[in-house]
């Protein structure tokens, strides 16, 4: 192995070690769970990396490398567990490109009884020693895109938005169709719109506040305008996504049905519902806030590197 291969393991290691202080100083439990789930948290454009486990005289089972451990650890809160975080492995199916791999890790956390902003100020707090610029600037998703677009999603009907997003495209001298890429899918014009935007930021950016068609697992605001989501923006990498958790279970459901259309719309493949999520849902998730931030991407912005290749020891062609 190379020397700077060497350097990477040693970043990786103290940005781990420096993780787990930062997190015991605040009483906060390290947890461990499963990377194989038979159900999975359901999203139109992650696709999760199936596999074939054989059991024996019982015949084989289809399960799925976890594109997050978000459901395991929320049937941890449900259960009681408190404060939680992980350094866990994800995947992630097509995902290859100079911030994206198929395999990679992530930091997530649970802070019961918090709300999204109290989060928001534990992140400044925890990445603040190791890169510049924090704490973060706070910017709503309806800004950011008046900022480089000037359209407001709220007021701006469907057709602006693809009239925007295929003169955005023009003016950068891409080929093909954004709107023929896309599908005519509107949510997925508008989250290319986000997309292209957020990458126009280049100080440390917390985008708050988006559509509700785009909460994921985030709940509403009250009067339900906003989703309590959020990312983190620097030097236009996304870093993370977070939000103000949805403790409903009915809800969490209808979403998880909605995206199974929209990936059949899309032409990809059916994916199962995790119904074990939903049963702690059910049985009551503590309210709370989360995040999921990308380790490798601040290892990449922290040594100045070009791609995540470069910070990560066993790249897929080096496996």
């Amino acid at each position: 192995m190379a020397a700077d291969a060497i350097a990477v393991l040693r970043a990786r290691a103290a940005l781990a070690a420096r993780t787990r202080a930062f997190f015991a100083a605040r009483d906060v439990l390290e947890v461990d769970t499963p990377l194989l789930g038979a159900g999975l948290v359901v999203e139109a454009h992650i696709d999760p990396v199936p596999v074939t486990v054989q059991l024996g005289g019982e015949g084989a089972a289809r399960r799925h490398l976890l594109a997050s451990p978000e459901g395991p650890m929320k049937r941890l809160l449900a259960a009681g567990s408190g404060p939680i975080y992980q350094l866990a492995h994800a995947f992630r199916d097509g995902e290859v490109g100079r911030r994206h791999a198929v395999e990679f890790t992530m930091l997530e956390w649970y802070r019961p009884g918090w709300d999204d902003e109290a989060l928001r100020e534990e992140m400044d707090a925890l990445l603040a020693p190791l890169l510049p610029g924090f704490p973060a600037e706070r910017l709503p998703f309806d800004a950011l895109l008046k900022q480089v677009f000037g359209l407001a999603w709220r007021e701006a009907p469907e057709s602006a938005w693809a009239e925007a997003l295929a003169a955005h495209w023009a003016a950068l001298g891409r080929e093909g169709d954004p709107l023929a890429l896309a599908e005519g899918d509107p949510l997925t014009i508008l989250e290319w719109l986000y997309g292209e935007a957020s990458e126009t930021l280049q100080a440390p950016t917390f985008i708050t506040d988006f559509p509700p068609a785009l909460a994921s697992l985030a709940a509403l605001r009250p009067g339900g305008e906003t989703a309590a989501r959020f990312e983190l923006v620097v030097a236009g990498v996304e870093l993370a996504n977070g939000f103000q958790e949805l403790c409903c279970a009915r809800t969490q459901r209808d979403r998880f049905e909605a995206d199974r259309v929209r990936r059949r719309q899309l032409g990809k493949p059916d994916v199962p519902v995790d119904e074990a999520l939903l049963a702690a849902l059910e049985a009551g998730l503590p309210p709370c806030a989360g995040v999921a931030l990308g380790v490798d991407r601040v290892l990449m912005l922290m040594t100045g590197a070009a791609s995540l290749d470069e910070v990560m020891p066993f790249t897929w062609e080096r496996r």
